[in-house]
């Protein structure tokens, strides 16, 4: 499969680059790619047709990059870390959710698996995490829609960062911007 989709996650540690499966998981793919461009133009008003996605606090639709300033809120050593929430709570999202979209191909079977987050069956939105070691445990359960291809280095430094008892960060891990090659 040609997976040629790349992008660059733009962090206060460092750059994670990554390889989006959108051949394999092309719905998810595109979402993650949509939430993370911005739309000038939506800013006034977003178009019916501009992917837009609406603050969980305000309910105010908007057209911006969900993923930037966004923190890690989780990170759980030798397992994973996550982002994605603009609420940074854990329970945000984009104010939609769509289908889980998985493959045989596309296992949690290593380090540095990028999947969905997500609070059951077809309920993904806009969290996400990269995985620290095989997490084999959740194969069909999230969504596995690309693979970190540089900055290991930078996700192995963000999981080993001091969390409190709840698994968030004592210190600000900030994902600044996503950057998609296309």
């Amino acid at each position: 499969m040609a997976d040629e989709l790349t992008a660059t996650l733009h962090t206060n540690r460092g750059d994670i680059e990554v390889r989006l499966f959108d051949e394999r998981a092309p719905t998810t793919v595109e979402n993650f790619a949509n939430l993370a461009k911005h739309d000038p133009a939506a800013d006034a008003e977003p178009a019916p047709e501009t992917k837009t996605w609406a603050d969980p606090e305000t309910g105010e639709v908007r057209g911006d990059a969900l993923y930037d300033d966004v923190v890690f809120h989780r990170i759980i050593e030798d397992f994973m870390i996550q982002g994605g929430d603009p609420t940074e709570t854990g329970r945000g999202g984009p104010g939609y959710e769509f289908e889980d979209e998985f493959h045989d191909e596309l296992r949690h079977d290593d380090a540095g698996v990028l999947s969905m987050a997500n609070s059951g069956p077809d309920t993904n939105g806009s969290q996400f995490f990269i995985t620290l070691d095989a997490q084999p445990h959740l194969d069909d359960k999230h969504a596995v829609f690309g693979e970190v291809v540089d900055g290991m280095d930078v996700v192995e430094e963000i999981g080993s960062v001091e969390t409190d008892r709840n698994d968030q960060p004592r210190e600000d891990v900030v994902l600044e911007s996503v950057e998609i090659h296309e």
